[in-house]
């Protein structure tokens, strides 16, 4: 056999690195569809925080250990706590998972804090006081949605809520210490839980006052406002002529004091 038939077959036995480089591409891929498969398929059997593993009896534990020296066993209230008779689930969910509550320390109003439970213990909690203790419940996911008329919902934001939460949501001061909080990084359904159950100083506003409709609207322009950004730049938190007068003051007079203090020098 001649020498130029033997390096033709041997050129033509070998694999070009293009083809290598393919199959190792093609591996991944398959490699990494499987893994993938079966990643999801072990996520679908595990329990999701929608599907609490804890039970009311768990609730009522947790309710025990951690609720009933204020709100007493049977639910009643004592001297230092209110009775949860008719709060239901609803006041529950929100109070502890703003951190509200167990309260630190009796005071004037429960301060939002660290939550100290998971979102399944908390659920756990709120069905067992809504078992004993019926009243309001956590809303259809319809009225959390935030696609309500949020022309109309921010009209009805300034009628019956803007004197307290500022325009912006941002909070304002009350009497006695007391504040109207920010609520401008609030949920939807914790505004909603605020103005059903009427949390700390704030009124109750029921279907009479503000139909579940109404609600929907308000908590739609809220959800709105808090996407949208500053069109005019700094917030300076949203407190209006107080804010910005005190920056004025501080930073434009400061500018002009320091420019008149360098022109004294430079002539000197």
């Amino acid at each position: 056999m001649s020498r130029e038939k033997k390096m033709s077959r041997q050129s033509k036995g070998r694999r070009s690195p293009l083809a290598a480089a393919a199959l190792i591409g093609i591996g991944l891929l398959l490699t990494g569809g499987v893994y993938a498969g079966a990643t999801a398929a072990v996520a679908a059997t595990e329990p999701t925080a929608a599907q609490s593993t804890l039970t009311v009896d768990d609730g009522e534990k947790l309710f025990q250990a951690n609720c009933a020296t204020c709100h007493g066993l049977d639910l009643q209230g004592t001297d230092n706590g209110p009775s949860l008779y008719g709060v239901g689930a609803l006041a529950v969910e929100f109070q502890v998972s703003t951190g509200r509550m167990p309260m630190q320390r009796q005071d004037v109003q429960a301060p939002q804090k660290p939550v100290q439970f998971t979102e399944e213990q908390i659920l756990a909690m709120a069905d067992f006081v809504q078992s004993v203790a019926p009243g309001p419940d956590i809303p259809d996911e319809h009225y959390l949605d935030g696609e309500g008329d949020v022309s109309r919902g921010a009209e009805l934001f300034r009628i019956n809520c803007a004197m307290c939460h500022n325009v912006a949501a941002a909070g304002g001061a009350l009497t006695e210490g007391k504040y109207a909080p920010d609520i401008q990084d609030t949920s939807a359904q914790h505004i909603w839980a605020a103005m059903v159950t009427g949390p700390q100083n704030m009124p109750v506003f029921n279907d009479m006052n503000l139909t579940p409709e109404d609600k929907r609207d308000i908590i739609s322009a809220l959800l709105y406002q808090q996407n949208q950004p500053a069109p005019g730049g700094f917030t300076l938190g949203s407190l209006g002529p107080v804010s910005e007068g005190l920056f004025v003051w501080i930073f434009g007079i400061g500018a002009l004091i320091a420019i008149t203090v360098w022109i004294t020098a430079r002539s000197n």
